[in-house]
């Protein structure tokens, strides 16, 4: 018996294709409110089934536009340019946790830079970019604002479940403590600066309201302060935001209307998704936009921080 012969170009054809599945900004919507208003799992899995035609396709699809906390790093933990480590520092009435990063073998004093974390908690994404900050030259420190409950777990959905239980107040104190802590710390020049996202860039405009000693703070897609609190913004603010965001944009014209000021700048980044800045969310990380945002994020600290 012989066998027939099967040519490359048969074998290549005869081989199954594997499809990226199709994602669309009804999804990602979707997942925008279920994340930051809703936090009901079952509801947005099923509403993610109806459009994506199957609970299979869901099943499929829900990782892509969830943070996917395995993803590499940009700056690894044992990068030889930095130095981190996990620290403690006075709160408002307590210790708060969090992640110290400079360069290795600093010289000189450096200005300062809260990270404030998503409304995950302080993850290995924000690790990641405490230390992108440090490599650009500044002292950089994340603090875990989760701290007075315990700090952030490790299940992202048992962080985010977290955050409503927060004191606001006791939070904006929290971070005015930071800031205080950057303010004498050693190595710092006594320039602070903070940075956030998502929820940590409201918590930027809200510790900007109640920090007159924050001399600058860039808030991505951060959700804006209230119209009768935006005078008493003293610092030099620079405002990200994502094109498609409609949630956290409806609030743009307020806030334009009341800072009216020449230190604050401010831009839309047109077909950009909340998040766009988070490379480890496959289906909202935007390249251009993130690069775009990271750039002009470290030539304004460095203006504002020297």
């Amino acid at each position: 018996m012989t066998k027939s012969a099967v040519s490359p170009e048969s074998a290549r054809a005869a081989k199954p294709v594997i499809t990226k599945p199709a994602i669309t900004q009804a999804m990602i919507d979707a997942y925008d409110e279920y994340t930051h208003l809703t936090l009901d799992r079952r509801r947005f899995m099923e509403q993610l089934t109806r459009l994506a035609g199957s609970g299979a396709a869901a099943a499929t699809i829900a990782p892509l536009l969830a943070a996917n906390a395995a993803q590499a790093a940009i700056v690894s933990e044992d990068d030889p340019r930095v130095t981190g480590e996990d620290i403690t520092f006075p709160g408002s009435s307590g210790e708060m946790k969090g992640y110290l990063v400079k360069p290795a073998g600093q010289s000189g004093k450096l200005g300062t830079v809260i990270v404030v974390h998503e409304n995950r908690g302080l993850n290995p994404h924000i690790r990641d970019v405490a230390r992108r900050i440090a490599l650009e030259g500044f002292v950089a420190l994340a603090p875990d604002f989760l701290s007075p409950l315990g700090g952030t777990p490790v299940d992202e959905d048992k962080a985010r479940d977290l955050f409503p239980k927060l004191d606001p107040a006791q939070t904006a104190a929290n971070a005015v403590a930071a800031v205080a802590f950057l303010k004498g710390y050693q190595d710092g020049n006594g320039k602070v600066g903070a940075v956030g996202f998502c929820w940590g860039g409201g918590t930027v405009n809200m510790l900007a309201v109640n920090a007159p000693d924050l001399a600058a703070g860039v808030a991505y897609y951060g959700m804006q302060p209230k119209a009768e609190d935006v005078p008493r913004i003293k610092a030099a603010l620079l405002l990200h935001y994502a094109g498609l965001d409609t949630r956290i944009n409806a609030g743009i014209d307020a806030f334009k209307k009341e800072l009216g000021a020449a230190h604050v700048e401010y831009t839309v980044y047109e077909g950009a998704n909340h998040a766009f800045n988070n490379d480890t969310s496959a289906a909202r990380y935007d390249k251009q936009a993130a690069d775009l945002a990271w750039g002009r994020t470290v030539t304004f600290l460095r203006e504002k921080l020297a």
